[in-house]
């Protein structure tokens, strides 16, 4: 990880001021670095500076993404720090997140890996779809969890899944990884409206303000029609939050962290079955136990 957190500083510099100093701020933002951290797992001690490579290059698809998306969302800040879109405008956010995208399959075209750049390209045109159905459904308090669990599915479960095959191509790995991917965003989809603020970064309900319907919120609204009749839309901060506590007092974020616990049960299953040994289980087990016990 060293190695890895070495080439990303050394990629985010050299294509002038403006850009290097906006990637630089994004690279320290920080993050839980779970995707890269995905390859080397999965690659183990056969892994090599390929791996390494692969590894930088998911991070900075992530990275990218996340610089875009608070594009969309005009968002003032990241894990508690302004976003590159706050202090540089929409305009040096956009080419900022297009530069992280284009560094990340430039490193991988340089090492001559076409299996790991089909990979990734697989999984950016997913996370462009997820976005695109998000859009579409902004604010559409009738979004059922079928369509939110697919727009999961892609626009988060699918790097997960990436960085498990970028590792190794084991069907049981990109299942475990695409699993836990999903058991991330109900978790992130929970603390969006438990918080705390100063753990998460950013405000209680952001997601709501967004018009972003998402797991809580569809499960609360079966249990309380007046949830179900809200008007994100009109949403302020005051009544995002008061919103929030009404999602939570329904007993919604109980059950959907239940089913994030779940799918990491099923995820562990999933490598028990397929071989792997116990050291390597033992790693991909803590991370997937990570991605459901943050803030509990």
């Amino acid at each position: 990880m060293g190695q890895v957190e070495e080439l990303l500083r050394q990629l985010g510099a050299g294509h002038g001021e403006v850009l290097a100093a906006a990637s630089a701020t994004t690279l320290e933002a920080g993050g839980k670095r779970l995707r890269p951290m995905l390859v080397l797992l999965c690659a183990g001690p056969r892994g090599s500076q390929e791996a390494i490579r692969a590894a930088a290059g998911i991070e900075l698809i992530h990275m990218a993404t996340l610089v875009h998306d608070d594009v969309l969302d005009a968002a003032p800040l990241r894990r508690g720090r302004p976003t590159v879109a706050a202090t540089g405008g929409r305009e040096g956010a956009t080419a900022s997140g297009d530069l992280l995208f284009s560094r990340a399959f430039a490193l991988l075209a340089g090492g001559g890996d076409d299996r790991s750049i089909e990979l990734l390209s697989s999984a950016s045109v997913a996370l462009a779809r997820g976005e695109l159905v998000q859009r579409r459904d902004a604010y559409d308090t009738t979004v059922d969890e079928e369509r939110y669990l697919r727009r999961c599915r892609l626009k988060t479960a699918s790097l997960f899944e990436c960085a498990c095959l970028l590792g190794r191509d084991e069907k049981a790995l990109g299942e475990f990884g695409a699993a836990i991917g999903l058991a991330f965003q109900l978790l992130d989809d929970v603390l969006d409206i438990s918080g705390p603020p100063e753990r998460t970064g950013k405000a209680r309900g952001t997601d709501l303000l967004d018009g972003t319907v998402t797991l809580p919120l569809i499960l609360a609204a079966q249990r309380d029609p007046s949830i179900a009749a809200a008007d994100l839309r009109a949403l302020d901060g005051p009544a995002a939050e008061r919103l929030c506590e009404r999602i939570e007092a329904s007993g919604a974020l109980r059950q959907v962290r239940a089913r994030a616990l779940e799918m990491v049960a099923e995820a562990k299953r999933l490598l028990r079955s397929a071989g792997f040994d116990a050291e390597e289980r033992r790693l991909l087990d803590l991370v997937a136990d990570g991605v459901v016990q943050r803030y509990s």
